[in-house]
């Protein structure tokens, strides 16, 4: 009897700031992820220090060995958690551009756009303003989604974030709680069924 392969999730926040609101959501999206079976990794961005995309760095000295490590992780994930900051009404450029980064090919053999094309993904954001981040979360899913990524529809946007959240890191309203961990879980069951 076949047995059932374990999803592997990759949750990540798209800011690199220490105590990021984003980071947070990922963690509690993780968690819920976890819970629903799934085998998680946590990542963080500011851990991975990347130049600005430069073609012709990429043509000189290939991609930068962070992002080989980045991409490494995208690659080996069914899934993943993004919870993306919004900057001015959309994606941090940081995200955009470890986004740019990791999407390259780097062998003829290599498939394209294998760190992202046909894995599946889900949303949220955290934000100051009363929108939770909502705006971003509209580039972000029509870029992933010209990339070949499965963006479920399922999404969590935290408003006020500033107040959103304890000091060990938790959303006080135990609702919305419920909710992020709830998409974490949707996730990780979305793939069992697909690795079923």
């Amino acid at each position: 009897m076949p047995t059932t392969m374990r999803p592997r999730i990759l949750a990540i926040g798209g800011a690199l700031r220490r105590e990021s609101f984003n980071q947070k959501l990922a963690v509690i999206a993780a968690e819920g992820a976890r819970a629903a079976g799934a085998e998680v990794t946590l990542a963080v961005l500011r851990e991975y220090p990347m130049p600005l995309y430069d073609a012709d760095l990429e043509a000189e000295q290939g991609l930068p060995e962070t992002v080989r490590q980045l991409k490494k992780l995208f690659v080996e994930h069914h899934g993943l958690i993004l919870a993306s900051p919004e900057y001015n009404t959309s994606m941090t450029g940081v995200f955009k551009n470890a986004i740019d980064w990791v999407s390259r090919s780097e062998t003829k053999e290599e498939t394209p756009l294998a760190a992202i094309a046909g894995k599946t993904v889900v949303l949220c954001a955290a934000s100051p303003g009363a929108l939770g981040g909502l705006r971003g979360l509209i580039h972000v899913r029509a870029m992933l989604s010209s990339l070949g990524a499965n963006v479920l529809p399922d999404q969590v946007t935290v408003n006020q974030a500033h107040k959103a959240f304890s000091p060990d890191g938790r959303l006080v309203d135990e609702k919305l709680d419920a909710r992020v961990r709830g998409l974490g879980a949707t996730l990780a069951r979305h793939l069992g069924k697909l690795l079923a």
